[in-house]
């Protein structure tokens, strides 16, 4: 079954989400840049509200970098939220010349081991394809945000398709979103694509000052099911 995760900031979010037919949460603070960090009080409550998986974004500033004593405080943030019960979390960063940090990648994805998703720091890269190949060796990953243009979806479609079909672990750990529309799942699940996020979509008139829509999530779970 395609998987569904949905952008969530607390836990009527999730309820809302799980109740739509979601598989999986991602719970952002705040909406800064793409999301940053909830406080872990929040992952806590997010995390008993639902039975399916809460991964919290690790990120604490804007842009994809980070420095050693930021490193620290992320470390941190990452014990605490498995601590808390979520199953994962959502982490990426780059280096100074666009390329996936990997010495920082590897040093979050061991404190300690867990299941993770790169998130769309891949699409601000130069080189997306060497971030791919880079990304596989990574312990822990396994899922892939992306929206195959820092634009979007409906500017990166022709890319997610083209590396979905290039490569079948690359369509295993792809997760579609930034900016996903309904007629683009059609072309994506084609190429082998299984996994597919939003946010706006989830919500009523696409905004975020309004909480998840218990109908609106799952007009989603029924396309995806429709079509898988």
């Amino acid at each position: 079954m395609a998987l569904l995760e949905v952008i969530c900031r607390h836990e009527h979010d999730a309820r809302r989400a799980a109740e739509g037919g979601a598989d999986r949460i991602e719970l952002l603070g705040s909406l800064t840049d793409g999301g940053m960090s909830p406080e872990p009080a929040v992952v806590a409550r997010a995390v008993s509200a639902v039975d399916i998986p809460v991964r919290p974004m690790v990120r604490l500033r804007e842009g994809f970098s980070t420095d050693g004593g930021e490193l620290s405080r992320l470390r941190g943030l990452i014990e605490s939220y498995l601590d808390t019960g979520a199953e994962g979390v959502v982490m990426g960063f780059l280096n100074a010349d666009t390329e996936v940090d990997v010495d920082v990648m590897r040093l979050l994805a061991g404190t300690p081991p867990c299941r993770w998703t790169f998130h769309r720091a891949i699409d601000a890269t130069l080189r997306p394809r060497n971030a791919w190949a880079t990304i596989m060796q990574l312990p822990g990953v396994d899922q892939v945000l992306t929206a195959g243009s820092s634009r979007g979806v409906e500017h990166g479609l022709d890319e997610l398709i083209s590396m979905a079909r290039s490569s079948l672990r690359a369509a295993e750990l792809m997760m579609a979103g930034g900016g996903l529309a309904p007629e683009h799942v059609p072309w994506l699940m084609r190429a082998g694509v299984r996994a597919f996020h939003i946010g706006r979509p989830a919500r009523p008139l696409g905004s975020y000052k309004a909480w998840v829509d218990v109908g609106l999530v799952h007009s989603w779970r029924t396309l995806l099911d429709s079509l898988d």
